[in-house]
């Protein structure tokens, strides 16, 4: 009785060691390719006021984490087929075939071994991942402009000739960037303080600032008087792009920070969709993972058996690219008919997992 499981604890490791080989190996290539492209892309911004090449090479160091989390579906992917690939092969896949395990216990152990590694990129993306990107976009943001800074803890501080700016919070959507929780101090020429405004969101839009519920309070020499207007024109030379560096996108956030922000924008009535979007999408991270490393499997028992590498690069990255855009298609056709997030988040992984399910049962 003790073979048996002797015997699994061996496919395990050798399936473990032939896939997770693989899909490390796929992980740092694709991650490497694309830190070096954003690199070449900072190049071009080396010399800008205080951005040096050191700076560059830091900033997309610090993005690394945050690269490694986005990439990892698509190296499972790739890798999982490279791995089985290889296996299927060397005749290996046919000789635990002839031993007695079944299809479905070999996909198992590609399971079980991704899913621990699944986990390790899920506190990546929960930690230093969203710290990295955070510590990179403040590093950037410093040196390519003295005027505008990011204190501990995300908020940000700007100056704009004798008017000096704090925010809370800042929202980047398209062509618009809108700060949170904004205060709006104006100083004379002898660094006297002439006003303050104090306002619950600023908007650039359509080229101009304009700041709501507002409270201004003018101080005069002896005096002070106070004002309250639902909206306000901001005469500001703020650069809304410099602004949007300073901004972490939704995307790049963790469960936390996604979750306090819904709160925070559903209490004050404003759009939160795309924070929703993210959020869900975050958090069935692991399900979309799984689903494209199982759909990985039936390959190996066929098409995988008689190709070479090259068509296992290919059949891989043909995958990919058809999951990505079906599920971006999927999440946002969902956004415009009112579908939850939650479900237009969970169709792809499910319509693929049934798709790879029933190629597994016609051809392995």
């Amino acid at each position: 009785m003790r073979m048996p499981n002797l015997a699994v604890k061996r496919v395990d490791r050798l399936v473990a060691i032939a896939v997770l080989s693989s899909v490390g190996l796929t992980w740092l290539t694709i991650v490497g390719f694309d830190a070096f492209r954003i690199f070449i892309g900072e190049l071009n911004d080396v010399g800008t006021n205080q951005y040096t090449l050191t700076k560059a090479i830091t900033y997309v160091l610090l993005t690394v984490p945050r690269r490694c989390y986005e990439m990892f579906s698509y190296s499972a992917l790739i890798g999982g087929l490279l791995g089985l690939g290889g296996l299927a092969g060397s005749g290996e896949l046919t000789a635990l075939r002839a031993a007695g395990l079944s299809k479905f216990r070999i996909c198992a152990s590609v399971v079980l071994a991704l899913t621990t590694l699944t986990v390790l990129v899920m506190v990546i993306g929960e930690t230093i991942g969203p710290y990295g990107e955070q510590k990179a976009q403040a590093l950037q943001l410093a040196a390519k402009s003295k005027d505008v800074a990011l204190a501990k803890g995300g908020t940000l501080w700007a100056r704009d000739g004798d008017t000096v700016i704090n925010a809370k919070r800042g929202h980047a959507r398209g062509g618009s960037v809108e700060l949170s929780g904004v205060r709006v101090f104006e100083f004379d020429a002898e660094g006297r303080l002439t006003s303050l405004a104090l306002a619950d969101r600023a908007l650039h839009a359509a080229g101009t600032w304009t700041l709501h519920d507002v409270r201004r309070t003018n101080f005069n020499s002896d005096s002070a008087t106070s004002t309250t207007r639902a909206e306000e024109h901001w005469e500001s030379g703020l650069d809304p792009a410099l602004l949007s560096l300073s901004i972490v996108q939704a995307q790049y956030m963790t469960l936390r920070d996604l979750s306090r922000n819904i709160f925070y924008l559903e209490r004050n009535k404003q759009d939160a969709s795309t924070f929703r979007q993210a959020y869900w999408e975050r958090l069935f991270y692991p399900v979309s993972v799984l689903a494209l490393a199982f759909c990985a499997v039936p390959f190996a028992f066929g098409t995988l058996r008689s190709g070479g590498l090259a068509k296992r690069l290919f059949i891989g990255m043909v995958l990919a690219l058809c999951f990505y855009f079906a599920q971006r298609a999927i999440v946002n056709m969902g956004a415009v008919y009112g579908v939850h997030p939650a479900v237009a988040n969970l169709i792809p992984p499910t319509l693929l997992a049934v798709l790879a399910f029933a190629y597994f049962r016609r051809h392995a």
